[in-house]
């Protein structure tokens, strides 16, 4: 029994033996290097997230910069098409107009006046107070505006309306542009058939003056839907006529490029819109042959760290945000001031800047 007894207690105490687990320093180590795998883990993983961030703005910001360059540049490059053709009237060339004929198109002093001059800059106009306004005109009329005589210019504002060669391409509501050498008007076409209904009578609104030059051998030209495409920067955004088209694009500088004389297509400085060529002459505006233009984009993600400084142009121009670009060998690039922003250090930039020729002046020089 005693024997018995013996082997019942060693099988007893190796069954208990067998039971013992982790001891309690063994789970506190377990769980320290849990913890920090798990802390390298959130870390490796919260570095890739940042990284992400940031390349997916950066990716944003390339596609609302190429975006906005490209409705700049399809507008500005149209400038200017609508005007009477200067091949057809070398004698009355609308660019010549002195001086430049301006027409309240919509009843609203408030709003700036229809002009002939393709392309305009103002300096500093957007609602930021920094970025400039680009304004480009043209129409989409597809006859291309052929200047037509005058053979009778009674009863021009009257229903009967004026009697010319042909009108052609005319049509109700349509802008034109009587010119007779130097003096011009532009006014609004109330029925491109008058009355009675012919293909020679056209009847100007009534608010039209009479007058010079309203006249017989005067030139009529019908310009269809001239108008502005008015581009500016409110609000980080690029806007058309007031209407956002394209977000987080924050500023955005031009120049004219102009030739020594009108008749000469070679540009050879580039100007701000400032001092005389704010508002220049129209021998001066004939010498404006391209426009050179930036955008800045930006990537909305705010960094926790200053990722933007200040740049300085080879000609010395001190930038708040990045350079409008090398200067080097040409005149004086804009000044891009992102000070207004807050924390604009804290966000990534790209710029996208581009020449674009006026087509329709380049091929009018020999009429200037």
């Amino acid at each position: 029994m005693n024997q018995l007894s013996k082997h019942l207690s060693f099988f007893d105490s190796r069954r208990h033996a067998q039971q013992f687990g982790f001891s309690l320093v063994e789970l506190m180590v377990g769980l320290v290097i849990g913890l920090i795998a798990s802390l390298v883990i959130m870390q490796v993983f919260s570095a890739f997230e940042g990284q992400k961030r940031s390349t997916s703005g950066t990716a944003d910001a390339q596609t609302n910069g190429s975006i906005a360059l490209h409705h700049i540049q399809r507008d500005v490059q149209m400038a200017g098409y609508g005007l009477p053709m200067p091949s057809a009237d070398q004698d009355n060339a609308s660019l010549n107009c002195n001086p430049a004929p301006l027409f309240d198109h919509d009843d609203n002093p408030a709003t700036a006046d229809l002009d002939v001059f393709p392309l305009v800059i103002e300096d500093a106009a957007s609602v930021d107070g920094v970025s400039d306004v680009v304004t480009a005109r043209f129409s989409r009329t597809a006859m291309g505006a052929v200047p037509v005589k005058i053979v009778n210019a009674a009863n021009a504002n009257a229903a009967q309306g004026l009697a010319a060669e042909n009108n052609i391409g005319c049509r109700d509501d349509d802008i034109v542009l009587i010119s007779q050498g130097t003096v011009c008007r532009m006014t609004r076409i109330a029925d491109a058939n008058g009355t009675p209904n012919t293909f020679q009578n056209i009847s100007l609104i009534p608010a039209t003056p009479v007058g010079a030059p309203i006249a017989i051998g005067a030139k009529i030209a019908c310009m269809g839907d001239w108008r502005d495409y008015r581009y500016a920067i409110e609000n980080n955004q690029l806007t058309l006529d007031g209407v956002p088209i394209v977000s987080e694009i924050v500023n955005m500088q031009a120049q004219y490029g102009i030739s020594a004389v009108a008749n000469s297509n070679q540009v050879v400085n580039w100007v701000n819109a400032t001092g005389a060529w704010a508002t220049p002459s129209v021998a001066d505006r004939n010498r404006i042959k391209a426009l050179r233009i930036v955008v800045v984009a930006r990537n909305d993600l705010l960094e926790k760290e200053i990722v933007t400084t200040q740049c300085t142009t080879a000609k010395g121009v001190a930038n708040n945000g990045p350079c409008a670009w090398d200067d080097a060998d040409v005149d004086a690039a804009p000044a891009i001031d992102l000070s207004a922003i807050a924390s604009w250090q804290n966000y990534r930039y790209k710029t996208y800047e581009t020449i674009i020729p006026l087509r329709n002046m380049l091929w009018s020089k020999d009429v200037l």
